[in-house]
């Protein structure tokens, strides 16, 4: 008899640490926080916050004036030796793999420096101009206020932290924002041809 309500205690067990781990894991989809920050983004897209932004030339605008097209964003600072080095020779290739759409104004690529005290007009140009960039359809800027650059870290889900040399250790990934403002996807670095893919479809004929 105690054996077998051993084996039946040992099967509630497994029976209710799988409903758990299935709701923890968001039906078993979402084994990482980066998982779950993307599933969650494209089910609910938040909307991107409407900040003050200076670009390369030392024009300003809003993140709000850019509604109406798509925007692959991307965050960096210019002194970056690693990942940041990779982003913009990637964002260098879409300039060319999507070099219609961009023409026309329905698409831009946004690069957002969160080192705003160091990365002035005149390192974000220099920043560009490393990968052979062309300012057309392509932004490099920082924000103009100092309380508006944690708002966009946390909606785009972007971890920075200070290393012992100076710089950052930070995540890198794509953005997607759509027409209307908002986040509504997350792709991988390392694959320029899949993200050009993913816009020609979005964008549509």
């Amino acid at each position: 008899m105690s054996t077998l309500r051993t084996i039946l205690a040992s099967t509630l067990l497994l029976v209710l640490g799988g409903a758990v781990l299935t709701v923890a894991t968001d039906g078993f989809h979402a084994f990482t926080s980066e998982t779950a920050r993307r599933l969650a983004v494209q089910r609910h897209p938040p909307m991107v916050p409407a900040v003050s932004l200076e670009t390369q030339s030392g024009a300003q605008l809003n993140l709000a004036d850019l509604r109406g097209k798509w925007l692959l964003v991307d965050f960096v600072y210019t002194r970056c030796i690693s990942w940041c080095l990779v982003q913009g020779g990637e964002f260098a290739q879409l300039q060319d793999r999507l070099a219609e759409p961009l023409a026309q104004g329905r698409l831009l690529l946004l690069s957002i420096s969160f080192d705003p005290a160091h990365d002035t007009p005149a390192e974000l140009a220099a920043y560009q101009q490393r990968f052979h960039g062309r300012d057309a359809g392509w932004l490099a800027v920082r924000p103009l206020r100092a309380g508006d650059l944690q708002p966009l870290l946390h909606t785009f889900g972007v971890t920075v932290v200070p290393d012992t040399l100076g710089g950052f250790v930070h995540n890198s990934a794509v953005a997607v924002v759509d027409p209307q403002g908002r986040l509504v996807q997350i792709l991988d670095m390392g694959n320029p041809e899949a993200v050009a893919g993913i816009m020609r479809r979005n964008l549509g004929p």
